[in-house]
């Protein structure tokens, strides 16, 4: 589908408030298309990562976890594509010293530094160094480790440890890193970014470790019930190993659900196009278990309006969402909620 921006239209001489919550590499795709829409985007970006480069820098000067964040900042650029190539660079793995750490993962780092621990008004600075079209947000100004609780009962803290535990999951909560004992706290222009949104967009992306990790810090997850915008998940194309095994895509909603503790996704989008069978290459993309099965019948009784159609890009090995089809959809319930508030004032 081929996408005419002119057709776009915007709410009563605004651009449509898109606020984007999540993590992992799905989130920039979705962000860069709706970007392309020239919609008045904010990206909520999980910072209870612990794993890879972002992990390592994490331990060894108590940072929010930067990975996530740098590819929003790069998906949301105006920078021209060699210096954000030269952002995005990964050191090889015979470099020691800074093996496999990537060069804007290091920048974060030092600008969270300098602004002493400041992670939210480092980015900030960044943002404008980046020329960044849009908000980005981390989800807390404080690092955080997510916990777990499984079916068998046991626990386990830690968003990579929890990942290849490989149990299945009751559910996920957040505690301060530094302080386990202090609630973790979204700033304010995160609240007011939910707030003030036509829609919300819960992922792509993992469903316990790179989505729930956001909604459970307490107040932001009280904005997500308190919100007038349309609450839209964005359906994973595949289950995943070590979270979402044998999940429909009832069942992601229904966790959902269940951790904001009520009925708060309005509308689904699902991809309705069969996954190849023998395409992905499980060796590069190791996670990918089944495509998530369609649970029509329990997204109804969840209450939730369901929009599906092909939204699968196939691309290196791998099965994705087509980034300007679920932009396309975005678009629409934003002008619709738009339109909606509007009538109501």
């Amino acid at each position: 589908m081929k996408i005419n921006t002119k057709t776009i239209r915007v709410i009563k001489g605004r651009r449509p408030k898109i606020t984007v919550i999540g993590g992992g590499t799905g989130l920039p795709v979705i962000l860069k298309s709706l970007r392309n829409l020239n919609a008045d985007l904010t990206a909520v970006v999980t910072v209870a990562d612990n794993g890879g480069s972002s992990g390592i820098i994490r331990n060894y000067i108590n940072v929010v976890p930067p990975g996530d964040i740098r590819n929003v900042l790069v998906s949301l650029s105006n920078w021209d594509k060699l210096p954000l190539e030269v952002f995005q660079y990964r050191f090889a793995s015979e470099d020691s010293f800074l093996a496999g750490h990537a060069i804007g993962n290091l920048v974060i780092a030092a600008l969270s530094e300098m602004y002493h621990g400041n992670i939210f008004d480092a980015v900030q600075e960044l943002s404008r160094m980046m020329e960044v079209e849009g908000n980005v947000f981390p989800a807390s100004n404080e690092p955080l480790t997510l916990n777990a609780e499984f079916t068998d009962g046991t626990t386990l803290a830690g968003e990579h440890e929890i990942t290849y535990a490989h149990k299945q999951i009751k559910r996920v909560w957040v505690t301060d890193t530094n302080d386990p004992q202090d609630e973790p706290q979204a700033v304010f222009p995160v609240l007011a970014a939910i707030m003030q949104a036509d829609v919300i967009v819960l992922g792509p992306g993992s469903l316990f470790t790179s989505i729930l990790p956001n909604l459970m810090i307490e107040n932001l997850g009280e904005a997500i019930r308190q919100t007038n915008a349309e609450v839209v998940y964005i359906c994973n194309i595949m289950t995943q190993l070590g979270e979402t095994e044998k999940f429909t895509d009832a069942d992601h909603v229904r966790i959902l659900n269940d951790h904001l503790g009520g009925h708060y996704v309005d509308t689904v989008l699902i991809n309705g196009t069969p996954v190849p069978l023998n395409y992905l290459d499980h060796h590069k993309y190791n996670e990918y278990l089944m495509q998530v099965k369609n649970d029509f019948q329990g997204l109804r009784d969840l209450g939730c309006r369901v929009i599906t159609d092909d939204f699968l890009s196939l691309h290196d090995g791998g099965a994705f969402h087509d980034g300007d089809k679920v932009a396309h959809e975005i678009m629409n319930l934003a002008f619709q909620t738009g339109q909606r508030k509007n009538e109501e004032r």
